[in-house]
């Protein structure tokens, strides 16, 4: 088992790069909300959630940055867990050794990616004098951790369970749910409001279509039939296609919840069956299997959300490609655990300033964040699509 510290050098030379990024990480306060029964409502609700010891820190500075004195991260850097524990480790460990000002004592507890290991490493860390918690980081682990907690140490937990989070504590996650409602707000905003949503069936593409249908029908909008696509190389469907758009009413859009490949092959049958100038949004997964431009050349014009980090600069760590270079576990796929990681950094210095107002966010690496009246961390992620075969960013990764 690797040493939660022994990739320390890799963490201290991007805390150099970082100290040279432009600016320091602020929380920014938006336009007070338009309907104001709605806005009361909620500052009720974060009033009986939250409760935050005013004497146990020292004040905020103006950003709103307020870290917890002793801050205890709980997560599995033993078990089956513990590949996927290590960059969201160093992703925290950049964004502490590269901040400047009073950083907390920083102690991790080791889960074993266990309910019961979460639950004892839970209890030790509060022993301790924790005055806060990061993680866990399995699902499993937030329930159990969910069910025990009965003190006033905030918990921010690392993944979103069963167990919605008890008072006083938050969860934040990178869900497949996630990336349905992005998907559809990015659809709402452009008042394409009947959709055709394309499937693989994957528990990430229900997840991710399930919670796209329920934003869509929030906001007025509909899903006007689900079909299934079996595989990577799936049978021509141009005639569904085509029968989907002589619906009454027709299709506005088109959501993809499939992998790269798959989407490969349903490109062209979309333009056949009609569709051509329709948006067409997709999920994260659309990435996974590409990497060839000559093949990738039919996913042009399709946006997903992706991680902010690798589209525009996140104040307070270097670049994505040159934080690779230094470290293994900001590489390939697990660059997206590393901004994770990175994020969990932010929401731990500034969760104060985020869960009591409603119109805070910050600008971490993974998006842009806010901390919902009832503790789930809200994300808006950066947009991408692919151009001649390349993913090339949509917009400066402050929504679509």
């Amino acid at each position: 088992m690797r040493h939660p510290l022994q990739s320390m050098k890799g963490i201290l030379a991007v805390s150099l790069l970082a100290a040279l990024a432009a600016g320091c990480t602020t929380v920014k306060v938006s336009q007070a909300p338009d309907k104001p029964k709605e806005a009361a409502v909620e500052a009720s609700q974060r009033v009986a959630h939250w409760q935050f010891d005013a004497g146990s820190r020292p004040p905020a500075d103006r950003d709103g940055y307020r870290p917890p004195q002793k801050l205890a991260v709980l997560l599995p850097l033993s078990g089956s867990l513990a590949p996927a524990s290590a960059p969201v480790r160093d992703g925290l460990l950049a964004g502490y050794y590269g901040e400047q000002r009073r950083r907390p004592e920083l102690k991790f507890y080791d889960t074993a990616g266990t309910a019961g290991g979460a639950i004892a490493a839970y209890q030790k860390a509060v022993a301790d004098g924790a005055d806060q918690v990061l993680g866990p980081l399995g699902r499993d682990e937030v329930d159990a951790v969910f069910r025990e907690v009965k003190t006033g140490v905030p918990v921010l937990a690392l993944n979103r369970g069963t167990v919605a989070p008890p008072a006083n504590n938050a969860s934040y996650s990178l869900a497949p749910e996630d990336d349905g409602n992005s998907a559809a707000d990015y659809l709402i905003t452009r008042k394409a409001l009947r959709a055709l949503v394309l499937s693989s069936g994957d528990d990430y593409a229900r997840r991710s279509a399930a919670s796209f249908a329920a934003r869509m029908q929030e906001n007025g909008g509909s899903v006007v039939q689900t079909l299934a696509v079996v595989g990577d190389k799936p049978a021509d469907m141009t005639p569904t296609l085509q029968a989907a758009l002589q619906k009454e009413g027709g299709v506005d859009a088109v959501f993809l919840a499939l992998r790269g490949p798959a989407a490969r092959a349903m490109a062209p049958q979309l333009s056949v069956a009609g569709y051509t100038g329709k948006p067409l949004v997709a999920t994260s997964q659309l990435v996974s299997g590409t990497g060839k431009a000559d093949q990738d050349r039919a996913l042009d014009g399709i946006a997903f959300p992706t991680e902010r980090w690798g589209v525009s600069s996140v104040s307070g760590l270097p670049g994505a490609a040159d934080t690779a270079g230094r470290i293994s576990t900001a590489r390939g796929p697990q660059a997206k655990l590393f901004a994770f990681g990175f994020d969990a950094w932010l929401l731990t210095a500034y969760l104060e300033r985020l869960a009591t107002s409603a119109d805070a966010d910050v600008e971490g690496a993974t998006g842009l964040l806010r901390v919902g009246a009832t503790g789930n961390v809200l994300r808006t992620p950066a947009w991408s699509t692919f151009s001649s075969g390349y993913v090339v960013p949509l917009n400066n990764g402050r929504g679509g």
